[in-house]
């Protein structure tokens, strides 16, 4: 939908509700209770019609770990306490677990060494404790053999990443340093998706070059398996201007990927000589391969495709069939997996899905394609809120800079015990997505509804650049990142203020990472927002570009300029050159050992604010890396960004909050 001047907060105000300026409403969504009865959900596999997921617990230090449910209901976690079932491999990790009929292996991440172990029995480490990461594996029972993504950091300077082989039927100390991995193919900058075809003869795998980024260009490849090692190699498709993605074999051995070549990604055939489009949509499958191990479709037993796409920014369920499509109408706005069970006679059209709604957070579910019947398997969240809480995602459309349209995500204040006096008009906050190349949807978040029960409103901008809207809205940020992402959330607050719906002298905006430079340029380059919030965000560019790991090392090649040779353009969109441009008040939160963006980002901006006088908070993480996973951590941060932003735009918080150090606070 597109904005409607003059919308109204409450147009029918609830008699019993009690009058308070936004910002201090009382709410049942506390920071306790996003971090004591959340977890993480990610990585649904299906086995017959056993499922398996992973759960990021908050409650446990972070750990992840692998969660088995059997086909008769029964769930169980698999790995135990101390494993922490998580992967290093490009720092973001995925693909930490692969599952078959006969067993299952896993990266633990203390020791990035990979654990097998049949189904009853305890995991035995069949890698060696060295330098070594893996990661998006795929077995081969024929030849007792584990393919995989391997990195490895032995050698000085770059980590080295190849596609290995290793042994599953040796003991560790009797297979003559196999066990590190037999390389198979080498000679890109990285790969991804090893995956065996149903008869065992071939290999595929995607790889990719610097300074490309996965979703710039990417090459398919397929091999024959000749005992242990390839041969006959033949790239399928991709090249400078294309980006393909999750490949997987079909049932009668065609090779099946999500390609952008028509300038949305979409799903083709590939039968050995000719490539077939098997979906032709305005919209984009998959999503940016940030993790590995992702998989947005999936066959069924009868030889269809089940497939997630966006639309509008939001998630959409498609059965394909030889060009045409089926669509499966769910409450569902986003999708973290889809695959079908095939375990028991008569389930053709059952399926294992990993998804979120503008009601309910992340859920495993069980879904009937034929009689629409849905059961939960397993929620993020165990409490249970009253809907009356719940703000639900407005899809909106906005103009920007360069007679362009850019895409976001509206959340007005809702609290069906609170509404604001008459006349007052909600703060705002702006949220930056991480990446920058993702994308935000409309699955309910208690991160975001913590604030709109407080009376802000919130609007989650999916900024030029985003992914979900074809390659065009996504090159949109090649060589502008720090404008166009920034003009977009500008934009944003002046439709929303220009409809009635918010009260832009109290903008604030706050990201995470990428999502932190976004915010910290928007505050120094533009002179609109009242305040904002960095989580371990970047201020410095080109410290960024001299520090930062392999994976994003040529990351800013496209989305800057070269580095060193573009280092005037690094420096004039650095915040930390700029502080003399910074009047707004900032609090950073950051975590100690974070080797994507260093502390010392964060502390170099603290430093230049304080030496200026403008008020500033800082709040280290200590053995947090890259986003903070222990629950005290994710608590703390939330209460302290909830009292800097009452501080800066007078308001007291309803909550019990313990005070933060906020400098050059008068």
């Amino acid at each position: 939908m597109s904005l409607a001047p003059g919308c109204r907060l409450h147009s029918v105000p609830m008699p019993d509700q009690t009058l308070a300026p936004c910002g201090s409403w009382r709410s049942p969504i506390t920071a306790e209770l996003i971090t004591s009865s959340a977890v993480g959900l990610s990585s649904l596999r299906v086995v017959g019609s056993d499922l398996y997921w992973l759960e990021a617990r908050p409650s446990e230090a972070g750990r992840v770990v692998l969660v088995h449910r059997h086909a008769s209901g029964v769930i169980q976690d698999i790995t135990p306490a101390p494993f922490n079932v998580r992967s290093r491999v490009h720092e973001y990790g995925g693909g930490a677990y692969q599952v078959d009929e006969s067993g299952l292996v896993f990266v633990d991440f203390t020791d990035q060494r990979v654990y097998y172990a049949g189904h009853g029995q305890s995991p035995t480490p069949i890698t060696p404790a060295q330098s070594l990461r893996f990661a998006d594996f795929a077995f081969d029972r024929v030849r007792a053999r584990l393919y995989a993504v391997r990195e490895d950091h032995r050698p000085s300077g770059e980590a080295q990443n190849t596609i290995v082989s290793i042994p599953l039927d040796s003991p560790l100390d009797k297979n003559s340093g196999d066990s590190e991995g037999k390389v198979l193919v080498q000679g890109a900058d990285f790969y991804a998706y090893p995956r065996i075809s149903p008869d065992g003869s071939r290999l595929a795998w995607i790889c990719w070059h610097h300074p490309a980024m996965p979703w710039d260009a990417t090459e398919l490849w397929v091999a024959k398996l000749d005992g242990d090692r390839v041969a006959d190699l033949q790239q399928v498709a991709g090249g400078p201007e294309e980006s393909t993605s999750e490949p997987q074999w079909s049932a009668s051995g065609d090779l099946m990927y999500l390609s952008d070549r028509s300038g949305y990604t979409n799903l083709y055939r590939w039968d050995g000589d000719q490539h077939t489009a098997e979906s032709n949509r305005k919209n984009d499958f998959g999503g940016p391969l940030w993790s590995l191990g992702a998989q947005s479709y999936a066959q069924l037993p009868d030889g269809r495709w089940i497939c997630s796409y966006v639309e509008a920014g939001e998630h959409r369920l498609g059965v394909f069939d030889a060009g045409t499509e089926t669509r499966f109408e769910t409450e569902l706005s986003q999708l973290g997996g889809v695959l079908p069970l095939v375990g028991i006679s008569g389930e053709n059209d059952r399926l294992a899905v990993l998804g979120a709604g503008p009601l309910h957070g992340p859920r495993v579910l069980l879904m009937d394609l034929s009689a629409g019947g849905v059961e939960v398997v397993r929620e993020s969240v165990s409490s249970s809120i009253d809907p009356g809480y719940i703000s639900v995602a407005e899809s909106i459309e906005f103009p920007t800079e360069g007679e362009r349209t850019a895409h976001a995500f509206f959340y007005p204040p809702t609290n069906s015990d609170f509404r604001a006096p008459d006349g007052e008009l909600p703060p705002l906050l702006v949220l930056s997505h991480g990446g920058p190349t993702g994308a935000t949807g409309s699955a309910m978040s208690f991160a975001v509804q913590f604030w709109t029960s407080r009376g802000f409103g919130v609007v989650d901008v999916n900024y030029g650049g985003s992914t979900g809207y074809g390659r065009e809205y996504r090159n949109r940020l090649k060589g502008n990142w720090g404008l166009v992402d920034v003009a977009d959330s500008v934009h944003a607050v002046q439709a929303l203020a220009a409809g009635g719906r918010i009260d832009a002298q109290r903008a604030c905006i706050r990201g995470g990472s990428a999502g932190g430079y976004t915010t910290l340029a928007a505050l120094t380059f533009r002179d609109l927002f009242k305040a904002g919030a960095s989580h371990y965000g970047i201020g410095d560019l080109a410290a960024l570009a001299r520090d930062t790991h392999k994976f994003e090392s040529r990351y800013l090649d496209g989305l800057i300029g070269p580095w060193p040779e573009a280092r005037q353009v690094y420096e004039e969109r650095s915040p930390i050159h700029h502080t003399d441009q910074l009047a707004s008040p900032v609090i950073f939160f950051q975590g100690s050992e974070d080797n994507v963006v260093p502390k010392n980002q964060a502390e170099s901006m603290v430093a230049a604010l304080k030496e200026k006088g403008i008020p500033v908070g800082y709040v280290l993480f200590e053995a947090e890396g890259h986003g903070f996973r222990r629950a005290e951590n994710i608590k703390r941060a939330l209460e302290s960004e909830l009292y800097f932003y009452g501080k800066v735009l007078g308001f007291e918080p309803a909550d019990d909050i313990e005070p933060v150090e906020i400098l050059g606070l008068e």
